[in-house]
């Protein structure tokens, strides 16, 4: 069993850029692609996620010191320090139950691809760690490996479920023909898309209504999403109180992500449609016009303006909160740079009516914050079984992503009635 741990985590540690690419090819192949043809679709994807992942580094590495200094501004003291999603995979794929997760995982797809119970084939294997942390979170409370792995099949079956009804909006909005998103931290806020969806009949609220491109026709040059990005974070800059230098780049760097995210999924899909074609015609030929999406991380959601300017506009937002919520006590950090894969069904939903998202988000984000403080003393007893090195000063840490996960939150209390 250590064997095949070590092997998972090596695995594991090659990252999304090779996982996804060796997965695609091998689809590829699967689907009576030549060896050339499937190869060049794996790697160009490969490419294309290496640069989605740089720019996501950019997006992190500016917000992540800007949020730090509008908490320190404030003068904000809260207890249960917000780790982020990399502490939170790195806890969770420590468990005990981490090596039967990816197996398990794809047992689960296959079976439900073959029983026509699901239309997604996910390849984003990195992601099932957060099948893995609920599957961790519900062995700390339970010591049981059997209802730890039950919990995770629960999670992995509600998101590929919500990965189909989504797809239409993925391939319509996004313009993503074949993929879908099962992405554990994007996924869970689809259940909000109906409040999305009352917000647009409500009689004047429903003509609240600012998207890139009207706001492009209005405003004209100031109104590309590069200008966007450019005071988008340089106010966010300046509400961290940065020098009139730093201000700059934090909004030259918001500029880059607005232009530079849209680019990379455009590599991301050509690599990606020779490979959906070749599946629809292998199932055409064995199983009629039965559609199949591929299931790709959430990051190829983010190539859309508004994702980002919905995003950069509710980290202040989020802080303030984490401020005023009678009974948070979350210090958003870790997970203010993921705000835009929670955000992204939302938007897609809203049809990139940014002051919509906005709205939603903001009530989406209190509620991911009570949901992280509830979890905090078992995410923190997770980290302490995980040898995990616990941020200086801090008395509980949690994480809005996952611990703040509303899926993730209800089997949690779910399993929590039997233990």
């Amino acid at each position: 069993m250590e064997g095949f741990v070590d092997f998972i985590q090596a695995f594991l540690d090659l990252g999304a850029t090779v996982i996804l690419p060796v997965a695609i090819f091998l689809l590829g192949l699967f689907f009576r692609q030549k060896i050339g043809k499937a190869f060049r679709s794996g790697l160009t994807i490969g490419v294309a996620f290496v640069g989605i992942f740089l720019v996501v580094d950019l997006l992190v590495n500016n917000l992540g010191p800007a949020a730090q200094g509008m908490v320190e501004n404030l003068g904000v003291e809260l207890n249960v320090i917000d780790v982020g999603w990399p502490a939170a995979s790195s806890i969770s794929w420590a468990s005990v139950v981490a090596a039967f997760i990816i197996p398990l995982g794809l047992i689960v797809n296959v079976l439900m691809l073959v029983t026509k119970t699901t239309k997604t084939m996910n390849v984003d294997i990195w992601n099932f760690w957060h099948y893995t942390f609920t599957a961790a979170i519900v062995y700390t409370i339970s010591g049981s490996i059997m209802q730890a792995l039950i919990a995770a099949v629960i999670f992995q079956v509600i998101t590929l479920k919500i990965a189909d009804w989504t797809a239409p909006m993925v391939s319509e909005f996004y313009e993503l023909p074949g993929v879908s998103v099962a992405t554990g931290s994007t996924v869970s806020y689809a259940p909000f898309i109906p409040l999305v969806h009352l917000l647009q009949k409500i009689p004047g609220v429903k003509n609240w209504s600012a998207d890139p491109d009207t706001i492009q026709k209005r405003f004209g040059v100031f109104g590309e999403s590069m200008f966007i990005g450019l005071v988008l974070g340089a106010t966010i800059g300046f509400l961290a109180g940065f020098s009139t230098g730093e201000i700059i780049e934090i909004g030259m760097a918001m500029a880059a992500v607005m232009v530079l995210m849209p680019r990379m999924v455009k590599i991301l899909m050509e690599g990606l449609m020779p490979v959906s074609e070749s599946a629809r015609e292998w199932l055409s030929k064995r199983f009629g016009d039965k559609e199949i999406y591929i299931g790709l991380d959430a990051a190829v959601l983010l190539g859309h303006p508004a994702v980002i300017s919905t995003a950069l506009i509710l980290v202040p937002i989020t802080v303030g909160m984490a401020v005023i919520l009678p009974g948070n006590a979350v210090l958003p950090f870790g997970d203010l740079a993921t705000i835009p894969f929670i955000v992204a069904f939302i938007v897609g939903a809203a049809r990139g009516n940014i002051i919509h998202s906005v709205m939603v988000g903001t009530l989406m984000i209190a509620l991911s914050l009570y949901m992280a403080t509830d979890l905090a003393a078992v995410h923190t007893q997770m980290a302490v079984d995980a040898n995990f090195d616990m941020p200086e000063g801090s008395a509980q840490i949690s994480s809005i992503d996952q611990g703040g996960n509303l899926i993730n939150w209800f089997i949690y209390r779910f399993f929590e009635l039997f233990n």
